[in-house]
């Protein structure tokens, strides 16, 4: 088929990150409300966990990092008036035993650093190197004790003059395409435009039913309710074993290929994110240990709920409005079933996310404590559009999440543009996986192709 996969040079281990400065930045006008929390969804208050995100930019003779720092300082202060929430801490209440976002201005982290390297000898942006952590603050030294930012910025300078700015943000603030409308209005209060989009913060608006009415089994959901056990079932649980990165691309003429193979005797549409996902799929189940063709296996895929609810959620919602979507079969199948009817299981799968299904997933998470539950999420940066936010140093060489030790979570993102790919309409996917699982699943991702 003509797939590769994209091999690195030895990744450095210690980028030699100096933090000059560690301070909290505030809102740069008062609110005229009064102090208020902030209700949190059942889809927030699963998702209590922080994001690292990195965004490199390539050198700007007009904007140097000394100005870019200050500029970017200047805009997160107001954007904080409009995402007062970025100021806030997550509390519980103790009446009604929810977690919520307390709004007190307390404000967001904000740390400046150098590196030692120009931003060509990091290595290949594309690549994971699970170094690049080192351009997200992890350090709270200049906090009180206890106190946790729901958003800290840091923006590291590279010796050739280009800089990157990693973001640590808690996974209740914002889900990918709220993050990329946050960008936009960052990006405009940087060049002292107007909001792109006024965000809409009414969490309310994906409540629990009063009284909650689950309509649905939801197989793809997991009761927590005993910590040791449960952990094992948990995808986004980070393993200590070792684990190799590897990228694989696709470009546009093998997501075609693969669309052709997948349009069976119907000849009917085939989406690229449901192929792409099938094919991940069979890869993943069918390297895994132990192989057993009756054993099942379970797909779970993002979804994005705005506009399937009745009525539909503002797109400028700001808050978490994308599900778990899952398809279940066994290894078997996956294994020599035609390959039309997995994707088409995929396809049901972000059919049946309907106005009742979401309301019933709200009303679930109203009765249990549970997160997703299955052996692979596929994770798309694909279309979230990191890439095209214009600052007025320019948009983004690279966008990325700093990656861990999760083998059961696969990422799929746009190709870096003026790579070796050199291809818009491929991509590239992020498989960590342990030594031998991933032999086989570097040669089953060709040989099914």
């Amino acid at each position: 088929m003509g797939t590769s996969c994209l091999e690195s040079r030895p990744l450095l281990q210690d980028l030699k990150v100096t933090i000059h400065e560690s301070s909290m930045v505030f809102p740069s006008k008062k609110s005229n409300d009064e102090k208020k929390s902030l209700f949190l969804s059942n889809i927030d208050k699963a998702l209590n966990f922080d994001v690292e995100t990195i965004h490199f930019f390539a050198s700007n003779k007009d904007f140097p990092p000394q100005k870019v720092t200050e500029m970017f300082k200047k805009s997160l202060e107001d954007a904080l008036v409009v995402y007062e929430l970025l100021a806030g801490r997550l509390k519980l209440n103790s009446k009604t035993n929810r977690l919520e976002i307390d709004c007190n201005a307390e404000g967001a982290g904000f740390v400046v650093a150098s590196c030692e390297y120009k931003l060509s000898e990091i290595g290949d942006l594309v690549y994971p190197n699970p170094a690049f952590a080192q351009f997200v603050h992890k350090s709270k030294d200049y906090l009180n004790p206890g106190d946790q930012p729901l958003c800290v910025a840091q923006l590291t300078s590279f010796k050739c003059g280009g800089f990157a700015i990693g973001f640590t943000t808690s996974h209740t603030t914002f889900d990918g395409l709220s993050f990329k409308t946050f960008l936009d209005n960052l990006a405009a209060l940087a060049t002292n435009k107007p909001l792109a989009v006024t965000p809409c913060h009414d969490r309310h608006l994906l409540a629990a039913r009063s009284p909650p009415h689950v309509t649905f089994s939801h197989p793809e959901l997991i009761k927590l309710k005993n910590l040791s056990t449960d952990q094992e079932s948990n995808v986004f649980k980070a393993f200590r074993e070792e684990l190799n990165f590897k990228v694989f691309q696709l470009t546009s003429n093998n997501i075609l290929s693969l669309k052709e193979k997948a349009k069976g005797s119907t000849g009917s549409c085939v989406s690229r994110f449901n192929v792409i996902t099938t094919h991940i799929w069979r890869c993943k189940a069918l390297s895994a240990p132990s192989y057993d063709p009756a054993k099942s296996s379970t797909i779970l895929y993002a979804v994005d709920i705005r506009s399937r609810l009745n009525p539909p959620l503002p797109r400028e919602y700001a808050g978490n409005a994308v599900l778990t979507a899952y398809a279940t079969t066994n290894c078997g199948e996956l294994e020599k079933g035609p390959l039309s009817r997995l994707v088409e299981m995929v396809r049901e799968g972000a059919t049946r996310m309907s106005d009742e299904y979401v309301r019933s997933i709200v009303d679930w998470g109203e009765l249990n404590d549970g997160f997703p539950h299955g052996d692979v999420l596929v994770s798309s940066w694909w279309r979230l559009g990191f890439e095209e936010v214009e600052y007025p140093w320019g948009k983004p060489k690279y966008c990325c999440p700093v990656v861990y030790h999760q083998k059961d979570i696969v990422l799929v993102f746009p190709p870096f543009v003026g790579g070796d790919c050199g291809d818009e309409d491929g991509i590239n996917i992020i498989v960590a996986l342990p030594p031998k699982e991933m032999e086989k699943f570097e040669k089953l991702f060709y040989t099914l192709a």
